[in-house]
This record gives C-alpha cells, structure tokens and sequence, in this order.
C-alpha cells in the first residue's frame, strides 16, 4: 500500500495531546495504523509531550485516589475485558473494534443512487461515519462548515484536489468546495469524520440533510 495523503502536524500532536473528539480519534488512529510515516510522526510528539511532564511539577493528590483508582479497576465488568479485534477484512484494528468485525457487520443505510452510509456512534462533539460509493458514482458537490477527515479503506476517489487511494487521508476544512467521484471498478468505502454538516449546493441534498445527518 502506498499512502500519497498524510495526517497533518497539527493532527498528530492534537491527538497526541488528547485533544481531539471521539470521531476524529477513530479516523486518527486507523490512518496512523496503516501509515508507517504518520505513525513514526506521532511518535515523536508523544516522547516530546513525555519529556515535557517529566520535567513539571507533579499535582497534589489526596490520601484516598489510589485507592478509588483500585475500586473503580475492580469494580469493571469482566464483559468489558475483551480482547480488542485485530483486523477485519479491509477494516484496520481501530475500526474493526468500533464495528465489532467487518464490513459484514456494517448495518448500511441507502442515500440513493446506490451510495449508502453507515454511522458510527460517537460523541456528540462530531460524527463518524462509512461510506459506501459505487465505482463511478458521484456525491453531491458540497462545502464545510468545519473540518472533516475522510479516510479510504477500499477502491478509490478523485475530486478538484487529487486521487485518494486506500490509506489516503483527505483533510477539507470551510475553504474547500468539491465533488468527489468513485472510480470506476472496485467500490469506495471510506471513513469520514466531520464536526459541522456539510454545505450541498444542490437542493435535493439540502433537503435531506437533515434525515441523513449529514
């Protein structure tokens, strides 16, 4: 696999740093899963953001936390201490942990012209979301609101930008206007983040946005 579109800086070290939401964690650490370059990347902002609490004054704590940290631990339910999934099919293993498998345990929802979605429940912060774009076909041209991360698991896509390929990472903020076309062949499926809807300038999209949640 040959990853031409990588995480920026500024991703790596928000989400060394704990400062991203749910859903754009998950696009995160499965891209950083597939790419050797962004997961050597994060790991020297991770020994930076280490060496710099090492040399911070440690924080008062009372008598009692190590002991409701100890009760909290073995007060989990064992069902909690399963094993996380590896990998499933072309779902990396922060995925297939989220999904509980596959792509065979997606539950896709039709948006018409054969494209379907899937979303991933996360917090309320920002939605995550599978995408599943038949060879050729289009979505709508649309805007943003805000940002939104778009990783390809399979097949491939091409917009005003460039070609996305599988582990390519697409990152489109409020300056980018596009419209997104599946190659032809092997069906798309990406994963998409976004912390704001999208902005369609047709009005048949507009109309269903907000069914779709979008």
């Amino acid at each position: 696999m040959t990853i031409r579109h990588h995480l920026s800086d500024q991703l790596l070290m928000a989400y060394a740093a704990g400062e991203l939401s749910e859903a754009f964690n998950l696009v995160v650490a499965t891209h950083v899963s597939l790419c050797d370059d962004c997961r050597a990347q994060l790991a020297s902002f991770e020994a930076v953001g280490g060496a710099m609490i090492e040399t911070t004054d440690g924080a008062e704590m009372s008598e009692a936390s190590l002991a409701a940290c100890l009760d909290r631990i073995s007060g989990l339910s064992q069902a909690t201490a399963r094993q996380p999934i590896r990998r499933a099919g072309i779902f990396p293993a922060p995925l297939a942990d989220y999904i509980g498998g596959g792509v065979d345990r997606v539950k896709w929802r039709n948006l018409g012209m054969g494209v379907r979605q899937a979303i991933i429940p996360t917090s309320k912060d920002a939605s995550a979301r599978l995408l599943y774009i038949p060879g050729g076909q289009a979505v709508p041209d649309h805007g943003h609101r805000g940002l939104e991360l778009t990783l390809v698991l399979q097949g491939a896509f091409r917009d005003e930008t460039d070609r996305f390929g599988p582990g390519d990472i697409e990152i489109a903020d409020e300056a980018m206007q596009h419209t997104p076309v599946a190659e032809e062949g092997e069906v798309c499926i990406c994963l998409a983040a976004t912390d704001a809807p999208l902005k369609f300038n047709a009005i048949i999209p507009r109309l269903a946005q907000p069914f779709l949640r979008i």
